[in-house]
């Protein structure tokens, strides 16, 4: 090919007439060329003319990357280009190209395309303007591909979302530890009193309804109160191996009440179901709020199925479940055929306080407690729904096969004592708590001392002349706490047994040791029966017969 015929076929390329180029002028668009094919995305020419038309005079290699066309297609339309752009944003771009074209004001503008092998694409173009002798207008601007910046945007919007959402469920929960101790001890109180003022009236007297009411609603604030606690992660969790298909089967009769004779309940369990480590009373919460939650979302007759299943989690299925992580895991699944959810009640789904139901019909703390005692033991939830198909809840529980060390109190080598013989020696820095929680255990028939503190407690242990068969002392107090006191004690008396109870969360008793020891601990609120079975099982108390 002669000279002259590659200066035409240059010329050609970049839009310009080939007659009478000079050599300087090829040298020159030999350059663009050559820095055109360095820059990443395209060096462009955009001409709009006053009849409306456009086009690429100019346009470098990349633009076979950045649109999928060639330079030669949209030199004289620019049409190819306009039909990749993502219809959501195609009047956007034509409305910047119009006010740059009027303002004379530098064209910017952040759009997606579609493209036939790449797919979605996002791009980013800038361009400056100039009027043309005609009245059309002239850019010279870059298009660049920006996908990768635009994808990291969208995840970082993501965990800001997510972090957003932890923080406010940290600030629930921390609002809820925070109450949860003088909370506790003013209803133990409440309900200690209420009990002990129920022994005293007559049934059938005019006082009995009034009480019984007062009762209830502490044992309801009592509930509240450990909802708020599970979803803030701060529950005291005693864990033991345990077979949960055991654990359903154990709580079927009273789930069956719960969600009513139109609603048929279906029990499914694996065979040979591998253990877990888990806190029994947990798992007693989940399927409580499972279940309601599945009554609530049936209009009418339905059905609900509770089934489990041994399953292996792979990195595929880790991958596509967030929060999921690979190994061997017991599957407890709860299925209903309600009315199913849509995305945006799904994206709620375990806020607290948030609920569907009409004002009166729930706290919105029943999946907010699910959240929590999930988070708090390290398993896996996932929700499937979709409006109109019922919803399945899948709790996913490592297996565990090595029992852990500490499991539980070993049985006491000390013989069993008679409730009549027994002597229970109540630490409580509370006055008010410490006298009911003394006349509750009056009125099961022990004998018992009462300290305001650990100072006292152990002057009185020295001094007292007959056994004292067990403390029971709540744990944080000041100068001294339980553990400390009950280890003192034990030095002057080896056959103490010792009961702690407490009001404080469990992140507040860890650092005392408490949890670590396998010891019993009466949680506050506790009612008068609450406290007497766990009197017996510290003491491992038998009745004499006559």
């Amino acid at each position: 090919m002669s000279a002259d015929a590659e200066n035409k076929t240059e010329s050609d390329r970049l839009g310009a007439p080939s007659p009478g180029v000079s050599a300087e002028e090829a040298r020159s668009r030999d350059l663009l060329e050559n820095l055109a094919r360095l820059v990443p995305g395209v060096i462009y020419q955009y001409r709009l003319d006053p009849d409306g038309r456009s086009a690429f005079p100019y346009s470098s290699p990349g633009m076979n990357d950045i649109y999928e066309v060639s330079p030669e297609e949209v030199r004289e339309d620019a049409s190819p280009v306009f039909s990749r752009l993502h219809p959501e944003d195609t009047e956007d771009v034509s409305n910047r190209i119009v006010e740059s074209a009027r303002t004379l004001q530098v064209f910017t503008c952040e759009f997606r395309v579609i493209l036939p092998r790449q797919g979605l694409r996002w791009r980013w173009s800038q361009a400056i303007p100039q009027r043309t002798a005609d009245g059309g207008t002239l850019w010279h601007g870059i298009i660049m591909d920006i996908t990768e910046r635009k994808e990291a945007e969208v995840e970082r919007g993501k965990l800001q979302t997510e972090l957003a959402h932890a923080q406010k469920m940290e600030s629930v929960g921390r609002l809820a530890g925070g109450v949860a101790h003088d909370f506790n001890n003013m209803l133990c109180v409440i309900m200690g009193r209420t009990e002990i003022l129920l022994d005293a009236v007559p049934q059938d007297g005019p006082l009995h309804n009034d009480l019984m009411e007062v009762a209830k609603a502490a044992e309801r604030s009592a509930a509240l109160t450990r909802q708020l606690l599970a979803f803030a992660r701060k529950q005291t969790v005693v864990r033991r191996m345990v077979d949960l298909n055991e654990v359903v089967a154990g709580m079927l009769a009273m789930l069956r009440r719960l969600i009513g004779e139109d609603i048929r309940l279906e029990w499914r369990p694996a065979t040979g179901a591998w253990p877990v480590l888990a806190d029994p009373a947990q798992f007693d919460q989940i399927l409580a709020n499972l279940c309601v939650n599945a009554r609530d979302a049936i209009s009418g007759a339905g059905s609900v199925l509770i089934e489990t299943a041994g399953e292996v989690l792979d990195d595929a299925f880790c991958d596509a479940h967030k929060g999921a992580r690979p190994g061997e895991y017991v599957r407890i699944s709860v299925t209903d055929t309600g009315s199913g959810m849509d995305q945006e009640v799904m994206s709620h789904l375990f806020e607290p306080f948030y609920t569907t139901k009409p004002v009166g019909g729930g706290t919105g703390l029943g999946l907010s407690t699910i959240y929590g005692i999930i988070k708090q033991n390290g398993w896996y939830i996932d929700v499937q729904s979709a409006v109109g198909s019922g919803t399945t809840f899948s709790i996913y529980v490592p297996r565990h096969d090595e029992a852990p060390a500490g499991e539980g109190p070993e049985p006491s080598p000390l013989p069993p004592v008679y409730v009549e013989d027994a002597v229970i020696l109540v630490v409580e820095d509370e006055p008010v708590l410490l006298q009911v929680t003394m006349a509750m255990l009056v009125k099961s028939g022990y004998t018992v001392l009462g300290a305001n503190g650990p100072e006292q407690a152990l002057e009185m242990a020295a001094g007292y002349a007959g056994d004292i068969h067990l403390l029971l002392t709540d744990i944080i107090m000041p100068n001294m706490n339980g553990r400390e006191l009950a280890r003192r004690l034990q030095e002057l008396r080896p056959n103490l047994r010792y009961l702690y109870m407490s009001g404080y969360t469990a992140d507040v008793l860890a650092p005392h040791g408490v949890l670590d020891d396998g010891a019993l601990i009466l949680e506050k609120p506790f009612t008068k029966q609450t406290m007497a079975n766990k009197v017996k099982e510290a003491l491992g108390v038998r009745l004499r017969v006559w």
